[in-house]
């Protein structure tokens, strides 16, 4: 080498450019295999990210609940794009009586003048231009409905089969945001509408709070989505650190992870040594940099990489359950067979101790049925209905109803007037102004109906639901505060923290 090495002072052991001996040795004193945990380091972002100047994240809690827990973990169930609640759990009549006529026609308030409407909406366009949820045309419901169970709860004809589980569901009719656009897919998930500062995802959350019940498999696990790239932030962690955001796992045991699996020629024992390096060099790094969140994610993710070459295939061969299973989730048959897949995979998932398993069942935006609602929802419902069902009565049947709480919902709802952009003539617009999810399963009081929507299904009534109080309630189930969650530094609004649905509490 033609370059003199570098003098340290003993008394400080600090060399000339201010770097601590042990940093030095550490970054520079590693030869091949320490360049080569660099290069490593590098590809993967992290020696690039620790040049940036990132806030940095505070320790997570301690892992334990804030007060006594309802449930162990949560399959979050999102159908992108924005079913129509008055055609699927919310059933208005009124509609049909006066199909055809505008809104200032009917003998009901016009819920275009009720100052719901200003106050709860929010547009990146100007309110002249944005008249997407103004259609005052008001058009019949495209589907009849019939009362199930012993709590007499009207379900669409869309759902036979989620209707024979009424009474083991709560369904909250007066949920509202204030996205009209599929940005809303983001804000369900993390609150904050697309002007605002990027928050984390409930599923970080959750994981952030609760750390791990199987340290072998993903704290948070994504089935089916991020939908898009643009999507991401439903599922991301952001400010928390990056090994809480969720860990998208395909449904192929052969390859459930992008390069899960050992390369050829490697045994299982060359493996584990160079693993065991990796682990010690990763240490020394660790020791130098303890502020760097995104390194120590790094550091986990390899490691927990390892571990789930075996969990997380295990986990997914759905090889492994009955032919009885599989009909019952629905994946003997062409339509419901990848909802079925993916309904399975998060039973096997919670069963083994995943916190937060988000699934979609669905494609990016196909519920979006600005035309041809009818032929849309029909085919759409019955792709899902067989499999949903199937996973609440999995539960039961495995004894995880006491363990796992069920959330299905979507972004937004769809307007009660008829679309009238490019000539539309049969389907519905997007409508924040009032929709509904439901929740089953543990803490959920199961045949009730909480909260309501006007007469023609417009807007969520007071006292409703902003999408972070489902946040809040999950939260509050699996025994934590969101308030007692807050990371210093990144102060959140009240609105980001809900409010707990009590009324459909177990």
């Amino acid at each position: 080498m033609s370059e003199k090495a570098p003098k340290f002072d003993d008394r400080t052991g600090f060399c000339g450019c201010g770097t601590s001996r042990r940093a030095f040795l550490a970054d520079y004193g590693m030869g091949f295999t320490g360049l080569a945990l660099s290069s490593m380091l590098f590809r993967d972002g992290i020696a690039r990210s620790a040049l940036a100047d990132e806030a940095a994240v505070n320790a997570p809690p301690t892992g334990l609940p804030m007060h006594r827990p309802r449930t162990k973990s949560v399959i979050w169930v999102f159908l992108s794009g924005g079913y129509s609640h008055i055609e699927t759990f919310d059933n208005k009549p009124a509609i049909n009586k006066y199909a055809g006529k505008t809104f200032d026609k009917t003998d009901l308030a016009n819920p275009l003048d009720n100052p719901l409407h200003d106050k709860r909406s929010r547009s990146v366009v100007a309110s002249e231009i944005n008249v997407r949820d103004k259609y005052p045309i008001i058009y019949p419901l495209q589907v009849g409905f019939k009362t199930y169970g012993q709590s007499g709860i009207q379900v669409s004809d869309w759902w036979p089969h989620l209707g024979g589980c009424v009474d083991d569901i709560a369904f909250v009719r007066n949920m509202w945001t204030t996205d009209n656009d599929h940005a809303a897919e983001n804000q369900i998930h993390t609150g904050r509408h697309r002007l605002d500062e990027v928050q984390p995802s409930i599923g970080a959350w959750v994981t952030y709070g609760l750390g791990s019940l199987n340290e072998n498999l993903p704290q948070f696990v994504v089935l089916g989505g991020p939908t898009r790239s643009d999507t991401r932030q439903s599922i991301d962690a952001n400010y928390l650190g990056p090994q809480y955001s969720g860990v998208p796992i395909d449904l192929n045991p052969a390859m459930p992870l992008p390069y899960g699996r050992r390369a050829e020629g490697v045994s299982a024992e060359d493996q584990a040594r160079e693993f065991e390096m990796a682990r010690e060099l990763n240490g020394l790094l660790g020791a130098e940099y303890p502020d760097d969140a995104n390194l120590r994610a790094r550091i986990r993710s390899y490691e927990l990489a390892y571990r789930m070459q075996m969990a997380v295939p295990e986990a997914v061969d759905l090889a492994r359950e009955s032919a009885e299973t599989k009909s019952l989730y629905g994946i003997d048959q062409d339509n419901t067979k990848v909802a079925g897949e993916r309904f399975l995979a998060a039973r096997r998932l919670v069963e083994r101790g995943v916190r937060f398993v988000q699934v979609f069942p669905s494609a990016y935006g196909v519920w979006d049925s600005h035309q041809k609602l009818k032929d849309n929802h029909t085919r759409l419902c019955a792709t899902v209905d067989k499999p949903i069902a199937g996973l609440l009565k999995d539960l039961k049947r495995r004894g995880l109803w006491d363990d796992v709480t069920v959330v299905f919902c979507t972004e937004f709802g769809r307007t009660p007037g008829l679309e009238q952009r490019a000539g539309g003539r049969d389907g519905r617009d997007h409508h924040p102004h009032g929709f509904t999810i439901w929740m089953a399963g543990a803490g959920i009081k199961g045949g009730t109906v909480h909260g309501e929507t006007d007469e023609l299904g417009f807007h969520a009534l007071e006292p409703a639901h902003y999408v972070t109080d489902l946040h809040a309630t999950v939260l509050h189930l699996m025994g934590l505060d969101g308030r007692k969650l807050e990371v210093p530094g990144r102060r959140r609004l009240e609105i980001d923290h809900g409010k707990v649905i009590t009324e459909i509490l177990a």
